[in-house]
């Protein structure tokens, strides 16, 4: 469970049911005695984590406040996500300036993707330890600085130089958010939510080749990396003014689970007067007054929260990745959100290799717009995964008598997996064999953003329902394994696919995708399982 209940109010709870309660499971319905604070619209669902009584608790913030917070944290995960996978069109570009090959233009990407992952080994210690909004505003004034050096540079080892410091500064766009997003809403929105992260981020990674293509051939590639150093400062304002601290300290919660109210009013027949809808309301105010009314204290405005142990505390975030690698759910996740994303990175790195030779021989202009059918992928991934998966766990739970367990989400990747493989089959068919461009783009490109949206946040959220205390550390993990096998891929697929031609690279890559994903099956009947063996680590208590 989210929170650290009384032992024996949990003990209760499971002779009642007669179920085990892991961490992961929630509870999402009264449970004889046990009454919870509810949402406070029409549902009256189950709130997990349970809100404290405090104005301040960001789970009891305003609308305004929460949409506020979400807006600059969109922001710096789409700026910071713009640049580093920006660069396919105009490779050309950077081999004329720079004097070099392709497969070492395709390094800049590269080098910056595995850059990016390990520095969340620098900036998840400091979110935990200090808090997300430093994170968010130190990270974005290092990659500002990058984007005026990208902008600058004048030689190979320059601009590499400049990508590796993008890639230490970029990190958090993989990491903090979806902590923030744990941080401010409840677990019924978090599929949503996440999925709404996960577009944003893969989305910025579809929109920069848009817009970088056609600035590359009219106004330069320099200038496309002062438009982002306007964008990420705008990003930089957006926080410093809108985004303050989430990270809340719930490890004491002051509303666990209750007996029922006593004193319900009753008329002389002994009748109760009230509707449930308007005793559940009355309940919820009594229970948590703050709840959707709530706002910001002065200290979450600071740049950085106060820590009594904070050299403890990052000894203890260094290793918590590490330990994380170990549990079979987060490497489930990592293996399908890596190969996942991978199956996107291809279409990035290959998409100038096929389309501006012949018998294409498009512009970096017209190859940048064929990156419209990802994103519009990626809306149709927005508009039905999180919904979805939401919507297949709630039912699992109802039937369930209210008790969700994480594993519940997981059947809605069935039709994103189907939807994947074709995709894959259709672009290096397509690609090997000089289809038209429109079956290519259309159907393959917009396959790829469809599940590259919805594949990664179903399983993500899956990792984060079960190990909730630690989601950062938990995304660091899952980042390196992405970013080091998306590395290694872009060393290696340029000259294979010239030796090769185009299918064995995607469709192996597309078939490993396949087999981590059927892992979701055993996941489906044995993850309670797996994570049994962990309910008793320290992670749970972090």
């Amino acid at each position: 469970m989210e929170e650290k209940y009384n032992t024996r109010e949990i003990r209760e709870i499971e002779q009642e049911l007669h179920i085990e309660i892991l961490p992961g499971t929630e509870i999402m319905a009264d449970i004889g005695s046990h009454h919870f604070v509810k949402s406070g619209d029409r549902s009256h669902k189950v709130l997990v984590p349970q809100p404290s009584e405090d104005k301040h608790d960001p789970l009891n913030w305003s609308f305004k406040w929460k949409i506020a917070a979400i807006i600059a944290a969109h922001s710096v995960t789409f700026t910071q996500g713009f640049g580093p996978l920006s660069l396919a069109p105009m490779f050309p570009d950077y081999i004329e300036a720079f004097h070099t090959t392709l497969p070492s233009a395709v390094q800049f990407t590269g080098v910056a993707i595995l850059v990016l992952g390990f520095s969340n080994f620098l900036w998840v210690p400091i979110s935990t330890s200090f808090g997300r909004r430093p994170v968010y505003i130190f990270s974005q004034l290092i990659c500002f600085a990058s984007c005026i050096w990208r902008a600058k540079a004048n030689s190979y080892g320059s601009f590499m130089g400049a990508c590796v410091l993008n890639g230490i500064g970029a990190g958090p766009a993989e990491t903090i958010q979806p902590a923030v997003i744990a941080d401010i809403f409840f677990l019924h929105d978090r599929g949503k939510w996440n999925t709404l992260y996960w577009v944003v981020y893969m989305g910025s990674l579809m929109v920069a080749p848009i817009i970088s293509g056609p600035m590359s051939a009219h106004v330069g590639w320099r200038n496309f990396w002062y438009l982002n150093v306007g964008i990420i400062g705008l990003s930089l304002l957006l926080v410093v003014f809108c985004f303050p601290e989430t990270k809340w300290d719930r490890a004491t919660p002051r509303n666990g689970p209750s007996v029922a109210p006593q004193g319900v009013v009753e008329d002389e027949k002994g009748e109760t007067m009230a509707t449930e809808a308007q005793l559940q309301q009355v309940e919820t105010a009594h229970r948590d007054p703050w709840l959707g009314k709530g706002y910001p204290s002065k200290m979450q405005w600071f740049i950085f929260q106060p820590n009594a142990h904070p050299f403890k505390s990052i000894a203890l975030d260094l290793w918590v990745p590490w330990k994380l690698m170990i549990f079979p759910i987060v490497q489930f996740a990592s293996f399908v959100v890596s190969w996942s994303c991978s199956s996107f990175l291809t279409l990035n790195l290959t998409q100038s290799q096929v389309f501006a030779a012949p018998p294409y021989n498009y512009s970096s202009q017209n190859i940048g717009f064929m990156n419209f059918a990802i994103l519009v992928g990626a809306f149709i991934g927005l508009a039905t995964a999180g919904p979805l998966s939401d919507w297949v766990s709630m039912r699992a739970t109802i039937r369930n008598g209210g008790i969700r367990e994480p594993e519940m989400r997981l059947p809605a990747m069935i039709p994103y997996v189907i939807i994947m493989y074709l995709g894959n089959i259709i672009v290096s068919v397509g690609y090997q064999n000089h289809w038209p461009w429109e079956a290519i783009v259309i159907i393959g490109f917009a396959c790829a953003g469809i599940q590259v949206a919805a594949l990664p946040s179903i399983v993500s959220t899956y990792a984060v329902d079960s190990y909730k205390p630690v989601a950062g550390s938990l995304f660091v993990s899952m980042t390196v394994n992405k970013n080091v096998w998306g590395y290694g891929f872009s060393k290696f697929i340029t000259n294979w696919a010239e030796e090769a031609g185009f299918i064995p690279p995607i469709m192996t890559n597309a078939s490993l995708i396949l087999l981590w994903c059927l892992f979701g099956i055993l996941f489906y009947f044995k993850g309670k399982t797996f994570r049994r063996w962990s309910k008793n680590s320290s992670v749970h208590r972090m």
